[in-house]
């Protein structure tokens, strides 16, 4: 009787220890987090709201929507800190941002220099002609 009992307690411990090792494996395995790199997309900003930055770029037909949060940082060309108050429509803007299931969310969001249609440098040439008469 005392080695029956003996198994039983051996066998009993060795499942607990496999189901042990196999919940601790699932854990580790569920914890496991998928960092991904930010895509970036250039555009111009055709809407800001509360919360979402519409982007309209040459590359797409229509403007895409980026959700935002308050980790979202705003800076310029150089990485300098830019207000949220200079997000607005017309802006171009690199955005930078991952995919979180369905949606796009910026990360961060560079403001770049506006080319002003009013930087063409248009050239004026002036022709003299002397005619002489008699």
């Amino acid at each position: 009787m005392l080695r029956v009992m003996k198994n039983i307690i051996r066998n009993s411990l060795g499942a607990v220890l496999i189901t042990g090792a196999l919940f601790t494996l699932n854990s580790a395995q569920a914890q496991t987090a998928v960092v991904m790199e930010p895509v970036t997309s250039m555009g111009t900003i055709s809407e800001f709201s509360p919360e979402t930055i519409m982007v309209r770029s040459s590359a797409t037909a229509a403007p895409v929507r980026y959700g935002y949060s308050e980790t979202t940082t705003y800076v310029d060309e150089a990485g300098n800190a830019v207000a949220r108050t200079n997000i607005k429509s017309g802006v171009p803007v690199t955005v930078y941002y991952t995919k979180v299931g369905d949606a796009l969310v910026a990360s961060k969001v560079m403001v770049r220099k506006a080319v002003a249609a009013d930087d063409t440098v248009i050239e004026q040439k002036t022709t003299t002609t002397t005619v002489e008469t008699d």
